[in-house]
C-alpha cells in the first residue's frame, strides 16, 4: 500500500513539473476608460493599479478626448468589445463612451437617440459577457459659476452669458426647494429677459438628452447590468441646474442603495475611486477607514465647487469604493486625515494667503499627522484648505518634520472632492506596493500639487510676457518650450529646498492641454 502511495506521489509531481503555466494563475485583468486623456484622469489613476499585481489594459490615447479633440465614442465602443472578453473588471467612463470626454458631455451636437443607442450598448456588453464586473462613472452636466470658470470648455456663449445662467438656475433650484423672497422672483424674471432663447436653449437641450441618459444608466443598474453606477456632480454648488438634476437621479435609483448607485459630488476623482472598487472587489477585501478633520469647523466644511458638507463627500466616496468608515483607530487599514481652515472657507492656491506662515490650525494638524505616522498607521492626506493646489503653510511644516516620505497617500489638487477622493484611493492601495512605488506616487503628487499647482505655476505665468512668441497661460502655442524648461528649473530648485529626502533623480513635465491649468509630471527615482 505504501508503495503504490509513494508511486501516486511521483507520478503527481511529474504531471506539475510539467505544467508550469497552471502553477502560474494569470494576474487579474482589469479594462479603464477614463473620461479624458488628462494626467490625473488617465495615467496616474493607472499608475497606482499598474504598481498593484493586476493586468491594466488602457485603450489608444488617440480614441480619449481631449481640450480639442471631443474624443471617439462609436471606436471606444468597439474596442471595449473586443477586450472585454478576457478581462476580469471593467471600469468605464460613461461620458467618453457616449459623448466622446467629458469635455464633449458639455459640447456634443448628438441627438437623444444616438446617445441613447450608445447607452443600450452597456447592456449588449453584459449579455455578452454575464460573469464580467462592470464599474461605471459617469458626470452629471456641471454649471460654472460664469464663463470665466468655464475654462473654455462650454459652448462659446458661455463666455457671455455664464454668470447669468448659472444665477437663473441657482434661483429655480431654489425656489422648488424653498421657495425665494420676492425681490428674487423679479431677479429670475429679469434673468429669463436677458439670456438669448437659443443660448439658453442650446444649454438645456444638451443638459436634456445628458439627463435623460443617466436616467437610463440607473434603470441598468437595476436591471443588474453594472456592478456599480457612480454618478458625479461636475463643479457645483447648493443651488444650481447640476444639484437639480442629482435631486431627481438620486431620487430615481434610491431604492437600489449606496451599494449599487450614488449620485455624489464631484467628477475627476471618480475614476480612481472605482478602480479603488474594482481591485477591492477582486481581492475579496473590504478596508476599513477612520476619517479625521483639522480643528474648527472641519467636517462641516462645504467647498468650493461642491454643494455638500466635506464629510458627506467623503462618506459617498468610501461607499464607491467599497470601503467602510469606522470611528476608531484599533481596526483601521488607512487614517485619512483632512486639513481644512478653521472657518470652513476653501481658498484658491494662488491667493496671497497661500503663505508658509501657519494658521490657526496648521501645527496643529500637523501634530495629529505626526501622531498617526508615529504610531504605525497608514495615513493619507486630504489637503483641501486651498483648491487647485496644495496649503503651503502646511507642506512646509510636515517636510520640518520629516513626514512626507512618511505618509502613506496625500493630494491636494483642484477641488476638494477631488483631493479627497484620489487621496483615499491611492491610500487604500497604497500599503500593498512597494515602498518605492507608494514614494514615486507621493513624490509626483508634491511635484503636481505643491511645488507646481500652488507655486511654480503662478511664478511662470508671471514670466509668459518676457517669453518671445505667441501663447498665453490659457492656451501656450509657441511659449511651451519656454514655459516647459522654466518649470524644470524651478521644479528641480524646488526639490532640493523641500523634497530631498523623496530621492527624486529626474523630472520630466509636460503641460499636454496646451494651457498651463494643468501638467503632467513623471519622475525617476534614485
Amino acid at each position: 500500500m505504501k508503495k503504490i502511495v509513494c508511486l501516486l506521489l511521483m507520478c503527481f509531481c511529474i504531471v506539475a513539473l510539467t505544467l508550469p503555466v497552471l502553477a502560474s494563475p494569470l494576474k487579474p485583468k482589469i479594462l479603464f476608460v477614463p473620461h479624458d486623456d488628462r494626467p490625473v484622469s488617465f495615467a496616474q489613476t493607472a499608475d497606482t493599479v499598474r504598481n498593484l499585481d493586476y493586468d491594466l489594459v488602457l485603450p489608444p490615447q488617440n480614441l480619449l478626448g481631449n481640450r480639442t479633440d471631443l474624443g471617439h465614442p462609436d471606436e471606444l465602443w468597439q474596442w471595449v468589445f473586443a477586450q472585454a472578453k478576457n478581462a476580469d473588471a471593467l471600469v468605464l467612463s460613461s461620458d467618453s463612451l457616449l459623448y466622446g470626454s467629458l469635455v464633449g458631455s458639455r459640447k456634443h451636437a448628438y441627438t437623444q437617440a444616438d446617445i441613447i443607442k450608445r447607452v443600450e450598448q452597456f447592456a449588449q456588453l453584459k449579455a455578452q459577457n454575464p460573469r464580467l464586473k462592470i464599474y461605471v462613472f459617469g458626470s452629471i452636466m456641471r454649471t460654472p459659476r460664469d464663463g470665466a470658470a468655464s475654462g473654455t470648455e462650454e459652448p462659446s456663449y458661455y463666455a457671455k452669458y455664464g454668470a447669468s445662467i448659472f444665477r437663473l438656475t441657482e434661483l429655480q433650484d431654489k425656489s422648488e426647494t424653498e421657495g425665494l423672497s420676492g425681490s428674487e422672483k423679479k431677479e429670475q424674471a429679469k434673468l429669463e429677459t436677458v439670456i438669448p432663447t437659443k443660448a439658453i436653449g442650446d444649454w438645456m437641450k444638451r443638459r436634456q438628452t445628458n439627463f435623460a441618459a443617466s436616467s437610463r444608466l440607473i434603470e441598468l443598474s437595476r436591471a443588474g447590468t453594472f456592478n456599480y453606477l457612480a454618478l458625479g456632480r461636475d463643479d457645483n454648488a447648493p443651488y444650481s441646474q447640476t444639484h437639480k438634476e442629482s435631486r431627481l437621479l438620486s431620487k430615481q435609483g434610491e431604492d437600489l442603495g449606496v451599494t449599487k448607485f450614488q449620485a455624489l459630488a464631484g467628477i475627476d476623482e471618480i475614476g480612481m475611486v472605482l478602480m479603488t472598487r474594482a481591485v477591492n472587489d477582486l481581492s475579496s477585501n473590504i478596508p476599513f477607514v477612520t476619517v479625521r478633520y483639522a480643528d474648527g469647523i472641519g467636517a462641516a466644511t462645504v467647498p468650493s465647487y461642491s454643494d455638500e458638507a466635506i464629510s458627506q463627500s467623503i462618506r459617498s466616496h468610501l461607499l464607491a469604493a467599497g470601503a467602510i468608515q469606522i470611528p476608531g483607530l484599533k481596526r483601521a487599514d488607512l487614517v485619512l486625515l483632512v486639513n481644512t481652515n478653521k472657518d470652513g472657507k476653501t481658498l484658491e492656491a494662488n491667493w496671497p494667503q497661500n503663505t508658509i506662515v501657519p494658521r490657526d490650525n496648521t501645527l496643529s494638524f500637523a501634530k495629529m499627522v505626526d501622531l498617526y505616522v508615529s504610531q504605525g498607521y497608514h495615513v493619507g492626506v486630504g489637503d483641501i484648505a486651498f483648491s487647485n493646489g496644495a496649503d503651503n503653510a502646511l507642506m512646509a511644516e510636515l517636510a520640518k518634520r520629516n513626514l512626507l516620505p512618511k505618509l502613506t497617500a496625500y493630494s491636494g489638487w483642484n477641488t476638494a472632492t477631488n483631493s479627497t477622493g484620489f487621496v483615499l484611493g491611492q491610500g487604500i492601495m497604497a500599503p500593498k506596493m512597494t515602498l518605492q512605488a507608494k514614494n514615486n506616487l507621493l513624490a509626483v503628487r508634491y511635484l503636481d500639487d505643491w511645488a507646481y499647482q500652488a507655486n511654480i505655476r503662478q511664478s511662470v505665468a508671471g514670466e509668459l510676457s518676457k517669453i518671445p512668441g505667441t501663447g498665453s497661460y490659457g492656451q501656450l502655442d509657441q511659449k511651451k518650450a519656454d514655459a516647459v524648461k522654466a518649470t524644470v528649473e524651478k521644479m528641480n530648485i524646488f526639490v532640493k529646498q523641500n523634497l530631498s529626502d523623496m530621492e527624486i533623480d529626474k523630472i520630466s513635465i509636460d503641460f499636454p492641454w496646451n494651457r498651463m491649468f494643468e501638467t503632467a509630471v513623471t519622475i525617476q527615482s534614485r
